[in-house]
């Protein structure tokens, strides 16, 4: 076995000139280097001899890995009311321009409503990418005990939906409702209560 130590001073390893790395090898084979710039490369890091802080990685140069590329999030800046059971936007709608056909976009939705009857009363929501309908959630149902007084009932739900778009261009995703029978109206994104929509597109 051949060491080499320093007891008393710094052991320098001095590779001259530009360019020049300094190279470790193991029976004739190259395991790490250190380049002129400082930069480490190691052909395999035992990650349990790894200890202290470690510098920050750059994600754009990970692969094997999802990473997140981008995020777009709105707030609901107006609110919606419908009395019929016909789909109809919310208002809460956002746009994403993928940097790969191959990434996904992961889209989380907070939505607020309040539906305002005197009896029973639904309302259905679902998410669309652009004219595509892509997630629908199970139906939200109110009742009441009497059919005389009007009551408000208010709200939240929560969606997520990772979707598969397979494009470079701009991508719109937006939340529709729907009132369901019964009587009485439906209203989202009451714009006091902050619905948001998030787009985070995860790349491959």
């Amino acid at each position: 076995m051949s060491t080499i130590k320093s007891s008393t001073e710094h052991l320098t390893l001095n590779a001259d000139g530009s360019g020049k790395d300094i190279k470790f090898q193991a029976n004739g084979v190259e395991k790490a280097s250190i380049d002129s710039s400082g930069n480490f490369t190691s052909t395999s890091i035992d990650a349990t001899k790894l200890s202290g802080d470690l510098p920050a990685i750059d994600g754009a140069s990970l692969t094997g890995v999802g990473k997140v590329l981008q995020v777009v999030q709105v707030v609901a800046s107006s609110g919606a009311a419908s009395t019929t059971t016909a789909f109809a936007d919310t208002g809460l709608t956002a746009t994403i321009t993928p940097s790969s056909a191959s990434s996904k976009i992961l889209v989380i939705v907070n939505q607020y409503y309040n539906m305002y009857a005197s009896g029973n009363m639904g309302m259905d929501l679902r998410i669309l990418r652009d004219t595509t309908d892509i997630e629908n959630l199970p139906r939200i149902q109110f009742g009441t005990n009497s059919g005389t007084y009007w009551q408000n009932n208010y709200g939240s739900q929560v969606m997520n939906k990772l979707d598969s778009p397979a494009t470079t261009s701009a991508t719109t995703y937006k939340t529709q409702f729907a009132r369901v029978t019964y009587t009485g109206t439906a209203y989202a994104c009451d714009v006091l209560t902050g619905s948001t929509i998030t787009l985070m597109e995860i790349g491959a």
